[in-house]
């Protein structure tokens, strides 16, 4: 009877962790840097959910009220490339989109940076990036 307390005590154990382990998200932290004394920084935390990527933008020194273009570069901050995904355009310092895409998929075009423009009547001035 001790022994089958013990396997049963065992495989819930081992059921509990499994599912922990499955149900557990994959989260990634960027810091974004000022750019051009623009006085703005904060972060963009990636989370890998359900086969997909939610971004979410968070910056301080934001304008008020004005869209600012966000995207996922290739390249590091120091030599920006193209765009390869584009974000939803935070406004007052937030956002957040969905990509359909994983965390792995987005790792495979590696060097990438994250970028924030001034405004859209002004995105050749960056304000904030950040290396992934």
């Amino acid at each position: 009877m001790k022994k089958l307390f013990i396997f049963i005590v065992l495989i819930a154990v081992a059921v509990v962790f499994v599912w922990w382990f499955m149900a557990s998200d994959s989260t990634t932290v960027i810091t974004l840097s000022e750019q051009n004394n623009s006085g703005m920084q904060g972060t963009a935390t990636i989370t890998e959910e359900d086969g997909g990527l939610t971004v979410v933008l968070s910056l301080t020194g934001a304008p008020e009220g004005i869209a600012q273009p966000a995207h996922i570069h290739h390249n590091a901050c120091e030599n920006i490339g193209g765009v390869l995904y584009p974000l939803e355009f935070p406004v007052n310092g937030f956002s957040e989109t969905r990509l359909g895409i994983t965390m792995d998929e987005l790792l495979a075009d590696m060097p990438l940076s994250l970028n924030v423009h001034k405004s859209p009547a002004e995105a050749q001035v960056y304000v904030a990036c950040g290396n992934l």
